[in-house]
């Protein structure tokens, strides 16, 4: 069985798209499904390559029992679309960015990651970096919630995971 791959990219890779991949990855952990699907995150800027997630968005995260201290911030190459099931952004800006790059045979699943949310009223996950710090705690909540009902959507599509 191959594994379900799955990316997440918000625009400097230091704050949203970390925080899904942490949070995405401890669901994936706690279901056992560790050997089914594979998490990644990357960022469409270049500003923060190599460096690990903004201070406060750990903070938040580790509140909460989210580990990013392994994380480190790379750069969406077009390697990407033949590497990820699931090439997910965290706002309209990213994914414009990423439907720019995406080459013409690319046959997996390009969109918004609140599109996989139960919550219709906020589209996008907003950027926290230049807000207060609540905003960290209001995009964890948004990233836990759409997490939820990713994971649900590729249990209920992807024929390898019908027979967990």
């Amino acid at each position: 069985m191959s594994k379900i791959s799955v990316l997440f990219v918000c625009l400097g890779n230091i704050c949203r798209s970390p925080t899904a991949h942490a949070v995405f990855q401890s669901m994936v952990d706690s279901e056992g499904l560790s050997q089914q699907i594979a998490v990644d995150s990357a960022g469409t800027g270049d500003w923060h390559l190599g460096h690990a997630p903004d201070q406060r968005t750990c903070a938040v995260a580790s509140e909460r029992g989210y580990d990013m201290s392994e994380l480190r911030s790379r750069l969406v190459e077009a390697e990407d679309f033949n590497r990820f099931d699931y090439i997910i952004a965290m706002d309209n800006e990213n994914l414009s960015n990423l439907h720019a790059m995406r080459p013409g045979d690319y046959e997996g699943q390009l969109g918004l990651f609140r599109d996989y949310s139960q919550q219709s009223e906020q589209t996008e996950v907003p950027d926290p970096y230049y807000g207060g710090d609540n905003g960290f705690a209001m995009v964890l909540d948004l990233v836990e919630e759409a997490s939820a009902g990713l994971l649900a959507h590729i249990r209920l599509t992807s024929p390898e995971m019908q027979s967990l």
